[in-house]
């Protein structure tokens, strides 16, 4: 059997398959993109309930440290990786993609100072109203959009790095 490109025995290409399958689930929810499900339901109750629960317990630690970058400054995905001594820019995009929506995503960026494709005029605005260093486009640019500039904008964690968990 052949799984993206490999060889694999029956055993365990099914086995992987069920694995994929038992992942799907949380990752896939279709209010991800609108905020935490523990801030979904304002009437409470038991479904609330159950929603917080099915939040990864790494996207609520991802979320947290995107909580603590303060206006103004920004971190990269492999910083907030780095941060949590666990995953990667790859993990930490994932989760800003699906659950980010309730925190300030635009503070969380690619290390290139390149805003968010898609969102860049949302972005720019809360850039700008945080007083975030940008470096301006040149007219050659692609749309004219400023970058960020990472050198003055970067938070290293250190004024609220003591409780980081």
């Amino acid at each position: 059997m052949h799984m993206r490109g490999r060889t694999v025995c029956p055993t365990c290409a099914r086995r992987a398959r069920r694995t994929l399958r038992s992942r799907r689930g949380p990752l896939s929810v279709g209010w991800g993109r609108m905020g935490r499900m523990s801030e979904q339901s304002p009437e409470g109750g038991r479904y609330e309930d159950e929603r917080a629960q099915a939040l990864p317990a790494y996207a609520e630690r991802v979320l947290d440290v995107a909580e603590l970058i303060p206006p103004g400054r920004v971190m990269t995905y492999g910083d907030v990786a780095e941060w949590l001594d666990e995953g990667g820019p790859r993990q930490v995009g994932r989760v800003m993609a699906l659950y980010g929506g309730a925190v300030p995503w635009w503070r969380v960026v690619r290390a290139d100072g390149v805003l968010l494709p898609g969102h860049e005029q949302r972005a720019l605005g809360h850039y700008r109203e945080e007083g975030t260093p940008l470096k301006e486009a040149s007219r050659a640019a692609e749309g004219h959009l400023p970058r960020l500039d990472m050198r003055r904008a970067r938070w290293d964690g250190g004024e609220r790095a003591e409780g980081h968990t």
